[in-house]
């Protein structure tokens, strides 16, 4: 499997990264040798970028990804995680998790100050039983974008300083405030999730030129807008970024599938092969939780998109015009 660098840095990645959410029980309970056996496939297949987060599952992802790659050679694999999030223990008290189905033992604390990351990653480290982390996000800023950037960034920066993390950035679905880190920081890779997809072109706006101008990389996340591309036909209730997806949105796909079916090829494999297409995507990461699927991610990530599908798609109105349809040589 083909890799790239992020950035400026030594650090790289495959094309394909296992995004942990999955593993942290997310909407589903997730057992620890289910998720075992979804990392053993991907790595037997070649995968060597794993992405995590002390969210997915208050710690379960990150535990269950460290009980994998602790017995891998270190110089073998890239691991991501994330901060922002402070786990304090409390009393479960019968309760389970938000969004993820494990009992509710830790609650969350934003918290994107020096020290609150500074401990955020000693948390990590310990949780995934490594000594040091790949790449380092700033996770979910949206809503506290001002503190991130003005005392969240400086801290990654003297993390990478130090030799603690290799690469840093943050991982976010908001192409604007993404647009202003690349612009007034030295990151080296920022993870978009849903905004660079088949069904939202939105970071050719400002992000992607931004992440050109300025040598950073992209790694596209979610790029089956959790779901509505994830089948090769949308059923009814089909989700968009996490909801219910508006007709429009489901006629879109349809549309979209339609072509794909015209030239042979199924709608994930055009929605993995598209966001890989522009110059400054390195790779993109999809959440997986069991064998099965990640068998079937690797087939679809490995098609061959025939060039048409582009030229019809294109045609059709379904693929913004600045977006990219070859590979750069």
């Amino acid at each position: 499997m083909r890799t790239h660098r992020l950035g400026h840095t030594e650090v790289e990645v495959t094309e394909l990264g296992f995004g942990g959410g999955p593993l942290g029980g997310l909407f589903a309970p997730l057992d620890d040798d289910t998720a075992a056996r979804a990392l053993d496939a991907a790595w037997d297949a070649g995968i060597r970028y794993f992405d995590t987060s002390p969210h997915y599952g208050i710690g379960h992802s990150e535990r269950r990804i460290g009980d994998l790659l602790r017995g891998k050679p270190r110089t073998q694999f890239t691991l991501s995680t994330k901060v922002g999030r402070l786990l304090v223990p409390q009393d479960p008290g019968g309760r389970m998790d938000e969004g993820f189905v494990v009992p509710a033992t830790h609650r969350r604390v934003w918290d994107f100050s020096r020290d609150g990351i500074r401990r955020s990653v000693e948390d990590s480290l310990a949780r995934i039983g490594v000594d040091r982390i790949d790449v380092l996000y700033l996770h979910d800023a949206e809503e506290h974008f001002e503190a991130a950037l003005r005392d969240g960034y400086p801290a990654l920066s003297e993390l990478r300083a130090e030799g603690v993390v290799g690469a840093i950035g943050a991982g976010m679905y908001h192409p604007g405030k993404l647009t202003r880190l690349v612009r007034e920081t030295d990151a080296d890779v920022v993870m978009l999730s849903g905004r660079y997809t088949l069904l939202d072109h939105s970071a050719l706006d400002e992000l992607l030129p931004a992440c050109a101008e300025r040598g950073v990389s992209v790694l596209a996340a979610s790029v089956f807008n959790s779901g509505l591309l994830a089948t090769d036909r949308p059923a009814p209730g089909a989700r968009f970024d996490y909801a219910p997806a508006a007709p429009e949105l489901l006629r879109r796909a349809h549309r979209i599938a339609d072509v794909c079916e015209v030239h042979g090829v199924s709608l994930p494999q055009v929605a993995m092969a598209f966001p890989l297409l522009h110059p400054v995507v390195a790779g993109i990461v999809v959440g997986m939780r069991s064998m099965d699927e990640v068998r079937r991610n690797l087939t679809a990530f490995g098609a061959e998109i025939p060039a048409q599908v582009w030229s019809d798609l294109r045609a059709e109105g379904l693929l913004d015009e600045r977006a990219p349809t070859t590979t750069a040589p």
